[in-house]
């Protein structure tokens, strides 16, 4: 039986789905906030729960707005061949949701990344929450369930691809035959047998 969290989730991707005016009208305040902004509560309360969010002290819940499209690299100054130039179709290796936790990351170095989830998008923009935990507050270092996001490891865990956007983005979802050279990392896998 689906729980209250579960019809939470489901209703906020019908209202996404059909762009109702309450989807609209939240897109049209969103767009002229800034870039990184911290919230009272996240936006869609189930899927938070569900990523690990607690309603007490030491969890901090921001949303950023990244833009969409392909990298935007700046066009060289002296000659190129056009083909050459290398400004156009350059897709980053990385999620945008991937890249949204590594910006929100950098703008909070005390805090620890621990998730995120997509809550919008535009024809320009994409917004996703992103939990956060102090890793220094009481609350957090005493609870046995979260204590070991204070580990020194766990800092600057976005950076690394450790949280669930970037295993993904590393193709760590996948197991068994086709991803033997996933593991430890692609960039490791030259180096394995010697």
């Amino acid at each position: 039986m689906p729980t209250a969290y579960q019809h939470m989730n489901e209703t906020w991707l019908k209202e996404q789905k059909r762009r109702t005016d309450l989807v609209k009208g939240r897109l049209i305040v969103w767009r002229k906030q800034g870039t990184i902004v911290k919230l009272d509560r996240p936006s869609r309360l189930g899927r938070a729960r569900s990523l690990g969010y607690k309603a007490k002290q030491g969890y901090i819940v921001v949303r950023i707005k990244t833009g969409r499209g392909p990298r935007e690299k700046p066009r060289p100054r002296m000659g190129r061949k056009p083909r050459s130039l290398g400004v156009v179709k350059y897709t980053p290796q990385k999620s945008r949701r991937w890249i949204a936790e590594e910006r929100v990351g950098r703008k909070y170095p005390n805090l620890r990344v621990l998730n995120s989830y997509w809550v919008g998008s535009d024809h320009k923009w994409v917004w996703h929450e992103v939990i956060l935990v102090d890793p220094n507050h009481p609350v957090i270092y005493n609870d046995p369930n979260i204590n070991w996001i204070c580990d020194p490891a766990q800092k600057g865990r976005e950076n690394r691809g450790l949280t669930s956007a970037g295993k993904r983005s590393r193709g760590l979802r996948k197991k068994g035959r086709g991803a033997e050279k996933m593991r430890p990392s692609l960039g490791a896998k030259g180096n394995r047998g010697k």
